[in-house]
């Protein structure tokens, strides 16, 4: 697995503030929905000739 994108410790207190609970698995899943929203945003930012990843990428 690569590195966390994100903070685990945050994204439970919120899940918890809807009054739900957190999986076990949900972190690891999350994080590669992340990464793989991050890495096409990279691609399309690199195809329009940009190095800066803007929020319209994703």
């Amino acid at each position: 697995m690569s590195d966390m994108l994100i903070v685990g410790s945050k994204l439970k207190a919120y899940i918890k503030s809807q009054k739900c609970m957190t999986s076990s698995e949900l972190m690891d899943e999350l994080n590669k929905k992340v990464m793989q929203m991050v890495e096409a945003a990279c691609k399309r930012a690199q195809g329009n000739k940009r190095t800066t990843v803007k929020p319209h990428d994703l």
